[in-house]
């Protein structure tokens, strides 16, 4: 691990390594988001800090060890703020969208944040960073980490308020009253935030988000325009 650029050439180059050698070997090394149901999906999830001047500026500034700096907090604010949006780029697939809707797994689908919280979409993995956990192993980490940068910048800029952190099961916080707005449920509802998203449609400058926006839609549209096993099984005798 290392500057977001390297990063993001490392992860590119093991992908690409991983699939050759299971060639070599017979076998498929699958980066599908949600291959099966009922078991754990393939995530990818993020952990990030950032630096000035080899200094973590992430590291807590109290005595309580476990919570961010207020520069961690305000990056952590602006993540929160633009959820909705990121997660068109960090779960890019109609297939990714199966990961959230499969509960139990640990995938996060409620904006909110703790300390090693894993119902939550960010979690303080340690002190001096935390883990972006709304992605998956179709992402392109190039644009996340591109969106992440935009919306963390963001963050700073408006001095946002995270609010406090979650210390329990976030769906039982839910059940007990607690207000958490949800990530989209579906390709295409993410693809709304995104265009509506200001901040981070700006993380993908010139033509890339029409190219993005466009391929993605056209993803959406084919799966929406496609009959599936699901529906002749669950609708081809329906007699209303």
């Amino acid at each position: 691990f290392g500057p977001a650029e390297q990063t993001a050439d490392n992860l590119t180059t093991y992908r690409q390594v991983c699939r050759q050698v299971g060639r070599e070997f017979g076998l498929f090394p699958c980066f599908m988001p949600k291959p099966f149901m009922g078991v754990s999906a393939n995530g990818c999830h993020h952990n990030i800090s950032l630096w000035q001047n080899d200094v973590n500026m992430f590291l807590p500034e109290s005595d309580d060890a476990r919570l961010p700096s207020k520069t961690g907090l305000h990056a952590i604010g602006g993540v929160l703020a633009h959820l909705r949006a990121l997660t068109a780029i960090t779960a890019p697939t109609v297939n990714s969208y199966r990961r959230f809707a499969d509960a139990g797994f640990w995938a996060p689908i409620f904006a909110d944040w703790g300390f090693q919280n894993r119902t939550t979409a960010l979690r303080v993995s340690a002190p001096g960073r935390f883990e972006y956990r709304s992605v998956d192993s179709a992402v392109n980490p190039y644009l996340s980490l591109a969106g992440l940068l935009a919306a963390m910048r963001d963050g700073l800029d408006q001095s946002l308020d995270p609010g406090p952190p979650e210390e329990g099961n976030i769906y039982e916080a839910i059940e007990a009253g607690k207000s958490v707005e949800r990530i989209p449920a579906t390709l295409g509802e993410a693809l709304d935030a995104l265009e509506a998203d200001p901040i981070i449609r700006a993380a993908l400058p010139g033509e890339m988000l029409d190219v993005f926006l466009h391929y993605k839609r056209d993803e959406w549209e084919r799966f929406i325009g496609t009959v599936t096993d699901w529906d002749i099984k669950e609708y081809l005798d329906i007699l209303p």
